[in-house]
């Protein structure tokens, strides 16, 4: 991507936090695209018949970034970050709400695949996926950041470790340990 436009939607971001609400009026057609692919890459990997489409979860993404606590964006890395760790926790809620409704049936799987590796061909459960998070985030809150950055965001390594500020070779060694213990988490369920 040109440095210009990645430059101008951090200036935008920074603008917002300062509570400049013409900034989010201008942000948002400048990110409209990417959220729309990174809701698309999440759904994709729905169970066939979800509800929720790309723009419905995009507009969700929306109401909670305005609605929520003003956040100190730093860049154009930790805006996706978090629209994509707020996607997640949509996408979640939503499994969760669909789960009680039908007494657990239709559970939403996620390619694991595809969720942490592209060597295993097995589906998890989302909330399944999302509880193990959650219990490595109590473990290794960096090792749960890296996962959903990575995974969910779709970061690469660089980007990863320059949004958490640690080397490559940190990011790299514990995406490895992350995808380790959760294979052997899922493995259980």
């Amino acid at each position: 991507m040109d440095p210009r436009p990645r430059a101008h939607i951090t200036e935008l971001l920074l603008d917002w936090s300062r509570g400049d609400r013409r900034a989010l009026d201008e942000l948002m057609p400048l990110v409209a695209t990417e959220l729309r692919r990174l809701a698309g890459y999440f759904l994709v990997r729905e169970s066939p018949g979800h509800t929720l489409q790309p723009t419905a979860l995009v507009n969700e993404l929306y109401l909670r970034l305005v609605d929520g606590d003003r956040v100190r964006w730093q860049d154009r890395a930790h805006f996706f970050s978090v629209a994509a760790t707020t996607m997640r926790r949509i996408l979640v809620d939503h499994a969760r709400a669909q789960k009680a409704q039908k007494r657990g049936y239709g559970v939403t799987k996620v390619p694991l695949n595809e969720a942490l590796d592209s060597s295993s061909s097995r589906d998890v459960d989302l909330i399944a996926l999302d509880d193990a998070l959650l219990s490595l985030a109590k473990m290794d809150r960096r090792q749960s950041r890296i996962v959903e950055l990575r995974t969910f965001a779709g970061l690469s390594l660089v980007e990863t470790a320059e949004v958490l500020q640690v080397s490559v070779a940190t990011v790299s060694r514990d995406w490895a340990s992350a995808k380790a213990w959760l294979y052997g988490e899922l493995r259980r369920v």
